[in-house]
């Protein structure tokens, strides 16, 4: 995004910005603020959705009934930021040729448009690319707005390969721990190998108390049926089994297990360890049009294509992990044990004493991570899922995404907990797909 700190600029602000973060016209210090006024008829043909597009521009529509009562927004107020908000009123005249007035999209382009031949310095701030070109063939200067965005390439880890000395190694074998100069993250874990050697890496977790590497056991067992593949799959379930941990990210692409592992781990902590109440999956339902809500059926019927990845998951391990009493997966639905939710009907709710699992939640604002992550009562486990280069929600990005945002807002912190997973368990085909295409 422009900096915003140089004085005479004119942020016109498109709708999908403000479903984005619905406080984003605090974002543009000491400038002019203009929402055109088919932004506001967009949001309010918005409001009456039950997903979280319907939530984002009812808070929008709130947080700007708020902002009028300290002036006139025809005439420009002024904003604690130092910026001036208006809406725009004024309907676009004169179109150039081949624009059509009919699409909102476009109305709300020559809004900035028309500032721009009045001589102002405008800027179109854009989530949608396409608006953001048509505006650009127009020569209006645009930016996406990027306040929450993050550098995928360099996001957090969770992990470190560390080359290390062959006597450090004996000494790690031999005491278990060892003292280590530099510092990681808390709940960071190190991967040493030997200097030139090509043997299994030893795993270790950083301890910051004591500033030490604290050697995990390789042999974990299985966990509901499901033994780690792989050391950054023996990571992960450590992550997920600490009790302490109350909000854990896996990210990986398709194949590397993030839904198995964190299905059988929670299946461990509610069924054998007793430690929650009861698993709930949820998983954001990004559909071509309207939510979920508008499909015929009753809500599981509903959720049942949306769902059917964890169905498969939950279903293998009942197979290789046979418990008493526990047959089926319709089964655990009916005792009340596992449940399944549209992310949609979460918000308002309190969540205490689960083990919450959010799958696919790259197709997450950040703002909607906030809502979700939130809504976690006292005693409960939050564990997010998601790949953010395989996303489903027009306006976000690898970069742009609430599950990459969290990543990097949470790192270092004590009660969290994260691993990026590599290697694809699936199968060579799979490997090179989730690779390739």
């Amino acid at each position: 995004m422009a900096d915003s700190g140089d004085q005479g600029k004119v942020f016109v602000v498109d709708t999908n910005v403000l479903i984005h973060y619905p406080e984003a016209i605090m974002s543009f210090r000491d400038n002019e603020i203009v929402i055109p006024l088919q932004v506001l008829e967009e949001l309010d043909s918005l409001k009456a959705y039950p997903d979280q597009r319907g939530k984002a521009a009812r808070e929008a529509i709130r947080f700007l009934d708020g902002v009028t009562k300290r002036g006139n927004l025809n005439e420009g107020l002024r904003l604690e930021n130092g910026s001036v908000l208006k809406v725009s009123l004024t309907q676009p005249e004169n179109a150039p040729d081949g624009f059509d007035l009919g699409k909102n999209d476009n109305r709300i382009i020559l809004c900035a448009y028309r500032l721009m031949q009045d001589g102002r310095h405008v800027f179109f701030v854009s989530k949608d690319i396409n608006a953001r070109v048509k505006a650009t063939a127009l020569g209006i200067k645009t930016v996406d707005y990027e306040k929450q965005k993050v550098d995928i390439t360099t996001l957090y880890q969770g992990v470190t390969d560390i080359e290390a000395p062959a006597d450090v190694l004996a000494a790690l074998d031999a005491t278990g721990e060892i003292p280590w100069k530099a510092p990681l993250r808390p709940n960071e874990f190190a991967l040493l190998r030997e200097r030139g050697g090509s043997g299994p890496a030893r795993i270790a977790r950083w301890n910051p108390g004591s500033a030490t590497l604290r050697l995990l056991s390789r042999e974990l067992g299985s966990v509901s049926g499901v033994s780690p593949l792989n050391d950054r799959q023996r990571v992960a379930l450590e992550l997920l089994l600490d009790d302490d941990l109350k909000l854990v990210t896996l990210v990986g692409k398709a194949g590397t297990g993030k839904t198995l592992l964190v299905i059988a781990a929670g299946l461990r902590k509610v069924f054998d360890d007793k430690r929650y109440a009861r698993m709930l999956v949820s998983r954001p339902v990004v559909p071509v049009g309207k939510d979920i809500g508008y499909l015929p059926g009753e809500k599981q019927a509903k959720m049942a294509n949306w769902m059917q990845p964890i169905f498969d998951n939950l279903e293998y391990i009942l197979s290789v992990h046979k418990r008493e009493k526990i047959k089926s997966v319709d089964q655990l639905l009916k005792d009340k044990l596992i449940e399944i939710e549209a992310l949609s009907y979460i918000r308002g709710r309190s969540l205490p004493n689960q083990f919450i699992i959010i799958d696919e939640a790259q197709n997450l604002t950040p703002h909607e991570i906030k809502t979700i992550v939130s809504r976690a009562g006292e005693g409960s486990k939050v564990v997010l899922t998601g790949d953010p280069y395989q996303i489903d929600n027009l306006y976000l990005d690898a970069n742009s995404n609430g599950l990459s945002y969290l990543v990097d807002a949470f790192k270092g912190q004590g009660i969290y907990g994260h691993v990026t997973l590599q290697r694809t368990e699936r199968s060579e085909l799979a490997e090179l797909a989730a690779s390739l295409l």
